[in-house]
């Protein structure tokens, strides 16, 4: 039963609801840093979140949705935009 899920949340898109939860739930938030606000252009530096962070969501997203993504490939994306691209451009790739 499992494959059948991993292979349905493959499919899935990571929204940047998804995302932001998923900041929350491993790093929390700073204070003064509004994640429900327009942030999908703002870097993770700026949001309070380091590379750590960023490798601990990249390993949520891998278990929730069943996507494989290189490490290497994050440290590039430096804002939620970049990151849900990378993310969701797996999506099609994933089974």
């Amino acid at each position: 039963m499992a494959p059948t899920t991993a292979t349905t949340t493959t499919t899935t898109e990571v929204t940047l609801a998804d995302l932001t939860r998923m900041l929350r739930e491993s790093a929390g938030e700073e204070e003064g840093v509004d994640l429900d606000g327009d942030v999908l252009d703002t870097t993770f530096i700026d949001l309070g979140y380091d590379s750590l962070a960023l490798l601990q969501v990249i390993g949520q997203i891998q278990r929730e949705y069943g996507r494989e993504i290189p490490d290497d490939a994050v440290v590039d994306a430096e804002t939620p935009r970049a990151l849900l691209e990378l993310v969701n451009a797996g999506r099609d790739n994933a089974s």
